[in-house]
């Protein structure tokens, strides 16, 4: 399923969408009240996702139909996009069997939608990172039976830093399957500092948070330990941005922190890859001058409130050269995606 021409289609690689399944199955779990979603009809076009009795996000049809993404694609110049659960659907908060279960709902969805238009879709599945055996088993199965592209995997997993070790032989794992890692932000730190609407979450608390989850994987080792690791950060890395160069400094200051962090941060930095989701030109060539103009690739958030309407005028106003357009446009994210 991931073996398409990346080039088959002409337009942009767009790495950054979610989905949301028009339905789930009923909880058949031995955990009562396990916060397992649910849908519920809204207007017309829109349903209720549903946890724990609560609506936590109301979507409409562009989340689970695939003729009206494929609309949208052609009216924005995308050629392909990479498909991934909401993120609150990782769910890490369930039980191990029952983030099994679900994930393994995520995943066959995700397979069937690009069963639809594969030379238009690739997709990212979900694995039950609470547990870690049960997070490599559906790996395998997402990645080498589904042929879904990766994982996407939240920032934390019930607060521990995406970069510890703990989660190296999922990393392992994913690194014997060619997967693709997407790294999004999930349930976010600094809650209790925002001032403001709820939806403050994505828009102020995201940037920290991815930004710590990119440290963690800069500073715990990871990207040494498996080099052939493709791993991307959502929302153009947030705050590393701003942390890298204090790292850099101290790294290059300290003796200790030399011992204790093997790669030079900015070349760790260098070997992860980042969507462009930053909202502005000049946030994005600082991004591509920090990281190199072959780590950037386009992400929208597509089809949520926060979406970039129009990723490919965003990379056409960096005014860069025809062969950095293309690589940022999709050659990037084929390569990340293993489509090559």
């Amino acid at each position: 399923m991931n073996t398409a021409n990346p080039s088959s289609h002409c337009g942009c690689i767009d790495i950054h969408t979610h989905i949301v399944p028009h339905n789930f199955p009923a909880y058949l779990g031995r955990h009562p009240g396990a916060p397992w979603p649910s849908m519920r009809d809204g207007k017309p076009c829109h349903r209720h996702v549903v946890i724990s009795s609560k609506v936590y996000r109301t979507v409409s049809n562009q989340a689970w139909d695939v003729d009206i993404r494929r609309d949208d694609m052609d009216r924005t110049d995308i050629g392909r996009q990479v498909l991934s659960p909401m993120p609150e659907l990782l769910s890490y908060w369930l039980a191990p069997e029952d983030g099994a279960a679900l994930a393994r709902y995520l995943n066959e969805t995700l397979a069937n939608m690009v069963t639809r238009s594969p030379d238009r879709f690739s997709a990212l599945g979900a694995a039950p990172l609470q547990n870690i055996d049960c997070a490599i088993r559906e790996l395998e199965f997402a990645v080498g039976t589904l042929g879904l592209a990766g994982i996407e995997v939240g920032s934390n997993v019930g607060g521990v830093p995406i970069g510890d070790p703990r989660f190296w032989p999922f990393f392992e794992a994913a690194q014997a399957c060619n997967a693709a890692i997407f790294v999004h932000p999930l349930r976010p730190a600094g809650m209790d500092r925002l001032v403001g609407p709820a939806s403050l979450e994505q828009i102020v608390a995201f940037p920290g948070e991815i930004g710590l989850a990119a440290a963690s994987l800069i500073t715990g080792g990871l990207l040494k330990r498996f080099p052939r690791l493709r791993i991307a950060l959502s929302h153009g890395g947030g705050a590393i941005q701003a942390l890298l160069p204090r790292m850099q400094f101290a790294w290059e200051c300290q003796e200790a922190l030399r011992e204790a962090i093997a790669v030079a941060p900015v070349d760790a930095a260098r070997a992860l890859y980042y969507d462009d989701l930053l909202y502005s030109t000049t946030a994005i060539r600082a991004l591509i001058e920090t990281v190199g103009a072959d780590r950037v690739m386009i992400g929208t958030d597509y089809p949520f409130a926060i979406m970039d309407p129009d990723p490919a005028a965003r990379v056409a106003a960096l005014g860069l050269d025809a062969t950095v357009q293309e690589a940022l446009r999709w050659k990037n994210a084929a390569t990340w995606l293993g489509l090559e």
